[in-house]
Formats: C-alpha cells, structure tokens, sequence
C-alpha cells in the first residue's frame, strides 16, 4: 500500500469527502471486549458455585464429615458429602477455604495490573490480550479438575492474574482503536462486556453443576483467542515504536478505505514524539500538572467507584429483596439485578457521546448517595421495631435505581477515562497503578463490609457509603474535566490547566 499524498492535509478525518467508517472499530473493540465477558464469568463464579461447595450450617443431621484428601486416597470409602442445597458433592470447602476461593482473586488481579501494562506499553497491546487467554484457561482448567480447596485457590489465583490483566489491557486497546467520536460508546463497551459475563454466569450456573459451568465458561477465552486473533494492533503503539507503515496500514483498516488518514496519523506523530522526549517515569508523571492531574482522577474515579458501596448493595440482594416482601428465590433475583446492570451500561454507552461524562458522574453519585440515605434509614427503622412493611417497597426501588445510576456512570466511565486520561507513555504504567488500586479497594471493602455490618449495622454500612457519595458530588464537579469529543492532546492541555 503507497502513501497518501498529503493533500487534503487542513481537513479532518470527516470533513474529507470520504466518511470513515465505524464498523471495524466496533469489531475490534467487541473481539477485546470478550476479554471482559471472559472476566465477567471469573467474577460472577463464586455466586452459584460457592453455595454447592459449603457445608450445610448444621452438621449434625449428616454424616461426621471425613478429610476430603483422605476420601481421594481410600477408594473404599463411600462416604457420601452433602453441600449447603441438600445436594450430593465430591468436595467440600470449610469457611477458611470458601474466603480465601472468594479473596484470592483480588490478590492475583493486583499482582497482574502492573506489569501487564508494562507488557503491553513493551510488546504491544494485541501480543498482550491474546496471553491473557492463557491464564484465562489454565483457571477453568484448574478448576474442572479440581480435587481440593488447594485446587481450586490456584484456579482463582490464576483467575485473578488474568482478570486484572484484562482490566489494563482491553480497555487501553479499544481506547486507542477508537475515533474521538465514539470513543466513549466503545469505552464503555468494556463494562458492558463484563456485566454480560456476569449474567451468564448467574444464569447457567443457577442451573448446572459447577464444574458444567467452569466447562462452559472455559470456551470463552478460546473464543477470545479466535476472534481477537485477527485484529490490529492499535497505531498508536506502532507508531511509538517506529513502524509508521504498519500504523498506517493498522488505521486504514479501522477507519475504512475512503477516510483521510493524514490529519489523524500526524496528531498521533506528535503525541507520540512528545512522548519519546518525555521519560515515562513515575517521578515524572507526579511533578508534571496534566499527568498527576490524569493520575489523581483515575485514581479517584476508582476510590468512589468501588466506595458506592456497588458490592454492599449487590451482597445484600437478596436480603433487600425479602424485606420488600417478595419470595423470589436468591437465584431469581441476582439474575434480575444482573438483567438491570446490563441494560442500563448499555444505554450508558448510547448516553456517553451525547450527555458527556460529567453529568453520567454526577447524576450517579447523587442518585446513588440518595439511595443509600433511603436504604440506611428504611433498615435502622426495621431494626428499632418500627411497622415497616407497608413500605416493602422502597429498598427494592431504591436497589434498582441504585444499579441503574451506577451502571450509567461509576460502572463504565472510570474504566473508560483511564484510557482517555492518560498520554501515550504514561498510559500502560499509569493503567496498571490505578487497576492494582481498584482491586486492592475489592478487597479492602469485601473484606470489611461483613466485619462492618456486624460491628454497626447494615444500616450504619448504607450510611457510611453514602457520606463518600457526598463527597464525590464535590470531587467530580470540581476535578474531573469533560472529555466528550475531544483528541487526547486537548485532554492533557485541559488537565495542565492551560485550557
């Protein structure tokens, strides 16, 4: 393929008579987004598979329970294992086992973040995803196989190496891929993918045994690597090692064969030759405005993310739903909350172009602040004796409108602005920091919000969350800039404080 001839040279990509075309991107950032399904599958595991490995609360009614390794050695021992649904098993976790299955994953994604961005800021962006699907298998691998908690804590450590890769990875991909316009939709692709994930997994594994479910969710990553094999790497990263042919190539395949290459290759020239002359260093991202800028929202966004009390809420589900009066099985109704969350990202990503980031922020910080304000009090009366049945209904209203406020703001945007926020060499390093921050705030609030809740009540938790929403209100309208339509270099401009 020649050279364009620069001709057209003042005019953007749009205004040239050729249109780009939009549907390549979509296809590549949906073939990384299967990363995030694959992730999403990792994170929703533990619901359904948790309650068919854990003991029935009381023993006595059954067998004594024998060493589960001991059971693997005497093959004529026929002891029969019975798990917390009534249903026979072959392994059973105690409470230790069943935390550190639950935990470990957080560990593993925080160890991974790093040195995955630093991988992909090294080797590229496209090298990186397809490695992730190796981790990705060798987990459900692990854990189809699984004979004992040793087992299956490994499945999940390796769950969590990938996960937390995925987490710095795809988002940085489609970010990149991405024309200014639609780069919020596509950004939010990352969440939507994961909150599929999710609901799959609520889905098949209500219903199947968890090892058909570990079978089944296996074939994502294998997908990943069929589908996502054939995409480009992002221009971006050739253009920073040289390869200005092969970004070329690379863009007209994004953007389709009519578009105007010129303007938008020379603007990522030059992001990319400021990058070169800047080091990429720690050191240098905090003494420079617009990258400590970048770096204090990421981080930010990420805090109050995690500080909604999003995973409170949804641990608490079922019981929300059993106050409004319901009797909708557990199943039933994790599923209807994973249904509301897929839906609403989805519209997020339909919103994220028009409305801007800002106001998607605002409205979920203040949404969500109000219902938790509503939730907190609705419990503290139910717990003082109050008659508060007649009002059932407000925890579940306040539930939905709680996901569906989280969804079109705090779920997808952090994810989104961390690619946006970032200049080029900052991007893989800065990535990795903020998503080793957000898995450790996993961890810390999953850790805590059991400890909390019996130390000062459910009611106090809501309340305690609610008071960070506050907050955010503050930060997100006074810190974090609009980046609707805008290039990566008026971004940094607008962070430095020159805009």
């Amino acid at each position: 393929m020649t050279m364009d001839k620069p001709t057209m040279h003042m005019l953007s990509v749009q205004e040239k008579g050729g249109e780009t075309r939009k549907a390549n991107q979509y296809l590549a950032a949906v073939a990384a987004a299967i990363g995030a399904v694959a992730a999403g599958t990792i994170l929703g595991w533990t619901s359904p598979a948790l309650p068919q490995l854990e003991p029935p609360k009381n023993m006595s009614e059954f067998a004594p329970e024998r060493d589960i390794f001991e059971l693997n050695t005497t093959s004529n021992v026929t002891e029969i294992l019975i798990n917390s649904l009534g249903q026979q098993t072959d392994l059973l976790l105690d409470t230790k086992e069943s935390s550190l299955v639950s935990s470990v994953l957080a560990i593993g994604a925080a160890i991974s973040a790093l040195p995955i961005g630093v991988f992909a800021q090294q080797y590229g962006r496209r090298p990186t995803i397809l490695i992730l699907a190796v981790p990705f298998i060798l987990s459900w691998l692990l854990t189809i196989f699984a004979n004992g908690a040793g087992m299956l804590i490994a499945a999940r450590f390796f769950a969590g190496l990938a996960t937390g890769g995925i987490c710095v990875a795809a988002p940085m991909y489609i970010g990149e891929i991405a024309e200014t316009s639609i780069r919020g939709s596509l950004g939010a692709f990352f969440q939507l993918f994961l909150t599929v994930g999710i609901l799959f997994t609520f889905v098949v594994g209500g219903w199947t045994h968890w090892r058909t479910l570990s079978i089944i969710s296996a074939a994502i990553p294998v997908l990943l690597i069929v589908v996502f094999w054939w995409m480009p790497e992002t221009p971006q990263y050739l253009l920073g090692k040289n390869r200005r042919r092969d970004a070329e190539k690379a863009l007209r395949w994004l953007r389709g064969p009519d578009a105007d290459l010129t303007t938008e290759l020379e603007d990522m020239q030059k992001e990319v030759d400021n990058a070169s002359r800047l080091q990429g260093g720690i050191l240098h991202m905090l003494t420079n405005r617009a990258p400590l800028m970048a770096f204090i929202c990421s981080l930010g966004l990420m805090f109050f993310q995690q500080f909604s009390g999003i995973n409170a809420v949804i641990f608490y589900t079922n019981q929300i739903f059993a106050s409004a009066g319901s009797d909708i099985p557990a199943v039933i109704a994790t599923i209807i909350v994973g249904v509301v969350q897929t839906i609403a990202t989805y519209i997020s990503s339909l919103l994220i172009e028009r409305a801007g980031r800002r106001i998607l922020l605002l409205q979920s910080c203040i949404i969500m602040g109000l219902c938790l304000i509503i939730l907190g009090t609705y419990f503290k009366l139910q717990e003082d004796g109050a008659n508060v049945s007649s009002v059932g209904w407000i925890p579940l209203v306040c539930l939905v409108l709680f996901i569906i406020s989280f969804s079109l703001g705090f779920g997808p945007i952090p994810w989104m602005m961390m690619s946006e926020l970032f200049p080029v060499e900052f991007r893989g390093t800065a990535s990795g920091i903020t998503v080793i921050t957000n898995w450790m705030l996993v961890f810390i609030v999953t850790l805590c919000f059991p400890l909390m809740k019996d130390a000062i009540g459910i009611y106090s938790c809501f309340w305690f969350f609610a008071g960070f929403m506050i907050v955010c209100v503050f930060f997100v309208f006074f810190l974090i800039p609009e980046t609707k339509g805008k290039t990566v270099s008026q971004i940094q401009t607008i962070l430095g404080g020159k805009a």
